[in-house]
């Protein structure tokens, strides 16, 4: 019903021009007659509703997306419903909502509507009176420009949709927000970074990440922070991205943590998935290191830390590797046996590159001994195919020959010219090793072991090398035996069984008091094996033989030329052979 006291001027043309103003309401009207009103009612509704100040069309900013709300009930609670429909807001999440005007003074249902019409300006909507972060204010700043009849929402949900309705007996979600500037980082570095969509969209459609998958993530992540910051980040590069990826993917924030990134870096304790994984790189960068400031040469064979040529497609986790090393303990397939190894790889490098897990490699992976070609395959992951074969081609093609022709000016002894014959016979040779092996020892008499130094038992002759080398066993004997008659360690040898020194069935490289098969069965393939042998375990050259296996590294295989240490017995020798 209108109030009694309105005064319409005339018929058909009222005066309302004040009929809506609060300081005007006590303006006294007469009325001449009440049907004469009663005509006048629609148009006086008609011009009030098109007055009503709560009908706006409000701009609405919610996560980075902007949409038009229609509020047409200016009162807080369907301020609130509007905004929470139009962006599929969980209605139980509506009592959780506050607002929060440019002040950062809380607005409630009280003083909504009065705030509103007096000056709406930018509203900020939360799920606590948190803090703004410098991410928030700058977003409002930008807003500071829109219309008084536009308010802009900044809201992030801290939980799940479906997890709106609250377990009982769970844990209360803890209020958050969103930080913008470190969620667009993430999500660059994601979309620019190969491998990046597809983490992005196995959460899209899971709202989850496999550990695989979270893994991937974090190395991504941690190679573009080391790229632009260091091994060694400040730790608030650190948080920064802890909190953009529980911004990007608000499903993997911990409800029960503080701020909810704290598994992925925990500024108070330096735990979490990036912390752990900047540890590793900064570890592996100071070993890389170590090995470039060192110009010293090296003392000739494998060296613990040295720089690897082979790249893994795929670099395993530690639940792989553990998944791997069980298939190979029980599998009897070859391929599959193979297949393990290499993917292995690098984790059994890193073992046998440290001196406290060295010793366990055979225990971890025992298919080393019973499995042919096992040692050939890392080493051929370690220096590439042509590395690989360059004994084998340039012992056929000249090598042998050339040692031959160099043995000739040797002081002659029974011994050696024994070597000699048999290594020049094409025939089968009733006594002694057969031609190929006399050949490699003979080249072990042109490089006979250095001087060991006085608190050593002397100098060692060529003759007494050998048995660092090769040791012979009649088919028939126990190899175990042996090896249980080994009474102290040695460098690896190759322990050849057969019926005679040549005729040789089996080939075994022998280290730590293990018999490896060796897949080769002729003696240049044996010895091929056991000079890999030392690279694929990181074990040096016995001091007896470390001329011998240093001129096959640099002057056959070609390994660290320049960087090794060489007697003047190797530099000459391999002056005379390869002019």
């Amino acid at each position: 019903m209108l109030p009694a006291r309105i005064d319409c001027k005339g018929r058909g043309s009222p005066d309302l021009t004040h009929a809506t103003g609060s300081h005007h309401s006590q303006r006294v009207i007469s009325v001449e007659t009440w049907p004469d009103l009663q005509e006048l009612l629609p148009n006086i509704l008609s011009l009030l509703k098109k007055k009503r100040p709560e009908d706006m069309l409000l701009r609405v900013l919610f996560d980075g997306e902007q949409k038009y709300v229609r509020l047409s009930d200016l009162t807080f609670d369907a301020f609130m419903k509007e905004v929470c429909l139009k962006f599929n807001i969980p209605e139980g999440r509506q009592p959780d909502l506050k607002v929060f005007d440019q002040s950062d003074t809380e607005v409630d249902g009280e003083v909504f509507e009065e705030i509103v019409k007096e000056s709406p300006g930018t509203f900020k909507v939360m799920l606590s009176k948190e803090e703004l972060d410098a991410s928030l204010s700058s977003t409002s700043s930008s807003c500071s420009a829109a219309s008084d009849d536009t308010i802009i929402l900044n809201f992030t949900m801290c939980d799940p949709p479906e997890e709106a309705a609250a377990v009982e007996g769970s844990q209360p979600k803890k209020p958050c927000h969103i930080h913008f500037e470190a969620k667009a980082l993430i999500e660059k570095i994601l979309t620019t970074k190969p491998g990046g969509e597809k983490i992005m969209q196995e959460y899209a459609k899971t709202k989850s990440l496999k550990d695989a998958t979270r893994r991937q993530m974090i190395n991504i992540l941690t190679a573009e922070m080391t790229q632009t910051h260091g091994t060694s980040p400040p730790k608030s590069v650190r948080v920064l991205y802890a909190q953009g990826i529980v911004a990007l993917f608000p499903y993997l924030e911990d409800p029960y943590s503080q701020h909810g990134y704290e598994h992925y870096y925990d500024p108070e304790s330096g735990s979490g998935y990036l912390a752990w994984r900047l540890k590793t790189i900064q570890r592996k960068s100071a070993e890389e290191r170590g090995v470039s400031v060192s110009k010293s040469p090296k003392i000739g064979g494998p060296s613990r830390v040295q720089p690897r040529p082979f790249t893994a497609d795929k670099v395993l986790s530690d639940e792989d590797v553990e998944a791997a090393i069980a298939v190979l303990k029980h599998s009897a397939d070859e391929d599959t046996i193979r297949e393990k190894m290499k993917a292995t790889f690098i984790y059994r490098q890193s073992m046998v590159n440290n001196e406290k897990r060295a010793g366990d490699v055979f225990s971890v992976f025992p298919r080393f001994l019973d499995t042919p070609g096992l040692i050939e395959q890392d080493f051929r992951l370690l220096f590439g195919e042509a590395t690989a074969n360059k004994f084998l081609e340039k012992w056929a093609t000249n090598l042998k020959t050339k040692v031959i022709t160099e043995s000739h000016g040797l002081v002659p002894t029974t011994e050696l010219l024994d070597l000699t014959r048999n290594a020049e016979s094409t025939a089968e040779i009733e006594n002694g090793w057969d031609s190929d092996m006399s050949a490699i020892l003979l080249l072990l008499h042109l490089l006979p072991p250095s001087a060991q130094g006085r608190k050593r038992p002397g100098k060692v002759s060529a003759c007494q090398a050998v048995e660092h080398l090769i040791r012979f066993i009649k088919a028939g004997t126990s190899v175990q035996q042996h090896l249980d008659n080994i009474s102290q360690s040695s460098q690896p040898y190759l322990l050849a069984q057969g019926p005679a020194r040549s005729s040789i069935y089996t080939f075994f490289i022998v280290i730590d008091k293990y018999a490896l098969p060796c897949k080769a069965t002729g003696s240049v393939g044996a010895l091929d094996e056991l000079f890999k042998a030392h690279y694929v375990f990181g074990t040096s050259y016995s001091s007896s033989l470390a001329n011998f296996f240093t001129f096959l590294q640099t002057t056959i295989y070609n390994i660290d030329v320049g960087e090794t240490k060489e007697t003047p017995r190797v530099v000459e020798l391999r002056a005379r052979m390869v002019r």
